[in-house]
């Protein structure tokens, strides 16, 4: 951990990425305590401009606060791109692993099987599903993690097809150990690094996605969030630009954030592959 961190905070970027996204944790956690009452109450006179001194960053037009709108809507959005990562980054461990390691037949079905959800617009693909199921948090969770696993089954096959030619896989095979111990505890440790660094992006782009949905007015409607918050002020943006602009602002921050992180976590995992794109 040590030269991973050595390593890390070479970044400065990376470093500033994760003290932004320390920040949104801590934001999204003391949101019910910094703000106990619901995003949804109206608590002042409508179109209060930023500054004001109950209000910090006015109001909307109906009287809610809009810190109080972007402190619980954090809370969504990390929900949905960590619940959304996680979930993908399996699906693609358990498809692509096992594609990889098998071949042939099984590699071939697989494969087909992961073209099969790219061959639909991604997008358009969760807008169908999150309809399917009516919009709520679970729906846009699945919708979105349904578009997100393909791509990394794609990358951790190819991971799994240059692992499985080595020489201590073909040792383990050779001392008699199971298929699934030697994908388990030889070939998966080795291939999480680039693993780790695509689930950090992953989860800035379903916080994104996630924001796009509740703009268009598919997020769960008993949830505040920084999509439907530009969503609903869209119409006003004229009159009242602090609506729309600081929920943008949040999430250009921890999606540019996560992206740093990202970066900083392939110098850390992989130095000598980050130097050569440097290049």
């Amino acid at each position: 951990m040590t030269e991973f961190w050595r390593r890390y905070r070479r970044n400065r970027g990376a470093v500033l990425g994760l003290v932004v996204m320390i920040a949104v944790v801590v934001l999204a956690a003391s949101a019910p305590l910094v703000f106990p009452a619901s995003p949804w109450k109206l608590a002042g006179r409508p179109f209060l401009q930023p500054l004001d001194p109950v209000f910090m960053l006015g109001t909307d037009m109906l009287g809610r606060d809009i810190a109080a709108g972007i402190a619980h809507g954090a809370r969504v959005s990390l929900l949905v791109g960590l619940a959304t990562a996680l979930a993908s980054t399996l699906i693609g461990i358990l498809i692509g692993g096992t594609a990889g390691y098998a071949g042939g037949r099984v590699d071939d079905a697989l494969m087909r099987f992961t073209e099969l959800f790219q061959t639909i617009p991604p997008f358009i693909l969760a807008i169908v599903l999150v309809v399917i199921f009516s919009p709520s948090i679970y729906s846009v969770i699945v919708a979105i993690t349904a578009i997100s696993w393909p791509p990394v089954a794609r990358l951790v096959r190819g991971e799994f097809l240059t692992l499985r030619s080595r020489e201590f896989v073909q040792a383990s095979i050779v001392i008699g150990q199971g298929h699934a111990r030697i994908m388990i505890s030889q070939i998966l440790p080795n291939a999480m690094p680039p693993i780790i660094v695509y689930a950090s992006l992953m989860v800035a782009s379903a916080i994104l996605l996630e924001s796009a949905l509740s703009f268009l007015g598919l997020g769960d409607p008993q949830l505040m969030s920084w999509g439907f918050m530009i969503g609903a002020s869209r119409n006003v943006i004229r009159i009242a630009w602090w609506m729309s602009v600081f929920p943008g602002l949040a999430i250009f921050l921890t999606v540019l954030a996560l992206n740093l992180v990202g970066e900083g976590l392939t110098d850390a995992l992989n130095p000598r592959l980050a130097r050569d794109v440097r290049r």
